[in-house]
């Protein structure tokens, strides 16, 4: 199978994937509550406004004629508009994710490398107490509730030594930057407002770092296994008898072709981070996708807690995709779509 024929087998996943979490997504929020229009309109709504609201949304049809309206509008690439922020969807996604991709992708990064050398450091001293020490810290991290490590993390560091700051994107008393990318570190550093990059960067420390500890247990386990069957391979004794030295061997020989099965649960890790982020930006009232699901939850804005998941769908598929062609690249053994 050629990489075309695997990019076109790909996308038409992707599109009945994106339908399936559409579909899904609309008839759970609307199995909450089957009006939400009085919501919508407020306490003090006369009847006309509620009956406006009613009609716009298509509240008087059939559930499975809202959804129709609603995937004609999707596939337009029309998200619709929030009743409750009284705002596009697609503005609100704009302004509130790119805060979350930030905050994923550092804490990602973190998770990466303190997995992977973690995980090749516990290999190492097989059985030996380092080994034993991290696996009891990624299992106790692993298990703990997102909200718990962000707790444990914002007491320690931030209320008690006062090492990073509590809450919010940034310094309050800061003008934040106009948004040029939406990332506002980036902002803040194109812009040349490095006091606002400084705090922002600050601010970003403990729901990253809170974030890359619940999520870096898997990648150390299974760099740790790994890591184990590569320092068994027969190419790491031989370049040991040619003077290549043990350490120069594992860190480097080994470490390299252990690699491998990580790049495959780096889209898991990624989901996974998403999922965390919307509980951590609570915690540390982090204003981004967090925020705004919990609003729409709250409110039954069913437009922007659809399209929130729809957008968070396509991200995490992109990556998934990203990740095979990586796995790809690292092992030239591997062929994308080569079934045989």
């Amino acid at each position: 199978m050629g990489f075309v024929t695997y990019l076109i087998k790909r996308a038409i996943y992707s599109v009945l994937l994106i339908v399936g979490v559409v579909v899904l997504t609309f008839i759970l929020t609307h199995l909450v509550s089957s009006d939400p229009a009085y919501v919508w309109a407020g306490p003090h709504a006369s009847k006309s406004e509620v009956q406006a609201i009613t009609n716009e949304y298509h509240l008087n049809q059939p559930v499975l004629t809202q959804l129709y309206y609603y995937i004609i509008s999707v596939f337009t690439f029309n998200l619709g508009n929030s009743p409750f922020f009284k705002a596009p969807v697609s503005v609100l996604i704009e302004t509130y994710y790119p805060r979350t991709l930030e905050l994923t992708f550092v804490a990602m990064g973190i998770s990466i490398l303190l997995g992977v050398f973690t995980g090749a450091f516990a290999a190492s001293h097989h059985e030996k107490a380092g080994d034993h020490g991290i696996r009891a810290v990624y299992l106790i991290s692993w298990c703990m509730p997102p909200f718990l490590v962000a707790l444990i993390l914002q007491f320690f560091l931030a209320y008690n030594n006062h090492i990073f700051p509590a809450t919010q994107l940034a310094d309050p008393a800061l003008v934040p930057p106009q948004p040029l990318t939406g990332i506002i570190t980036l902002d803040a550093l194109i812009r040349g407002d490095y006091a606002y990059f400084y705090s922002s960067v600050a601010h970003l420390v403990l729901p990253a770092l809170s974030l890359a500890l619940i999520s870096f247990g898997l990648i150390t386990r299974i760099m740790r296994s790994s890591m184990l069957d590569n320092l068994r391979a027969d190419y790491v004794r031989t370049a040991i008898m040619k003077g290549v030295g043990e350490r120069k061997a594992t860190y480097v020989h080994a470490l390299k072709n252990s690699l491998i099965p990580v790049i495959t649960v780096i889209s898991l890790t990624f989901a996974y981070l998403i999922a965390g982020a919307i509980v951590i930006e609570e915690v540390f009232s982090y204003e981004g996708m967090g925020y705004l699901i919990t609003q729409a939850l709250y409110n039954y804005d069913y437009p922007t807690l659809i399209g929130s998941v729809i957008v968070i769908t396509i991200s995490v598929i992109i990556i998934n995709f990203i990740a095979d062609v990586l796995y790809a690249a690292i092992d030239p053994r591997v062929r994308i779509g080569d079934t045989s």
